[in-house]
C-alpha cells in the first residue's frame, strides 16, 4: 500500500474512530456512480492486439504495482485517452 501523506493519515484514523459520517444524499450520490462504473467498464467488446514482449512485462509490472490486472489496466487507459482524460505531457510542453 502507498504511504499517505498527513492529511490521508487524519481521515483515516478519523474514519476508524468512527468520527465520520455521511453527507445528506450520499447513498444517491453512490448509488448513481456505481450506475456510471457498471456503463463504463461493462466489457461487451473484445479486440487482440500485438504488443512487444517489453511493454506487455511493464504492463503486466505496473498493473501489479497497482493491484489490477493488466488487462483492466489496458482497459482504463484505452477509456480515459478516448474520453480525453489522458494528458501527452510532451505535447503541453
Amino acid at each position: 500500500m502507498n504511504k499517505l501523506d498527513p492529511e490521508e493519515k487524519e481521515i483515516l484514523e478519523a474514519f476508524e474512530g468512527g468520527q465520520l459520517k455521511r453527507a445528506r444524499g450520499a447513498s444517491k450520490i453512490i448509488a448513481e456512480h456505481q450506475k456510471y462504473a457498471e456503463a463504463t467498464f461493462k466489457k461487451d467488446a473484445r479486440i487482440n492486439i500485438r504488443l512487444s514482449s517489453k511493454d506487455l512485462r511493464a504492463l503486466q509490472a505496473r498493473a501489479l504495482k497497482e493491484g489490477i490486472p493488466y488487462q483492466t489496466l489496458v482497459s482504463s487507459v484505452l477509456h480515459k485517452f478516448v474520453d480525453g482524460q489522458l494528458v501527452d505531457k510532451a505535447a503541453n510542453k
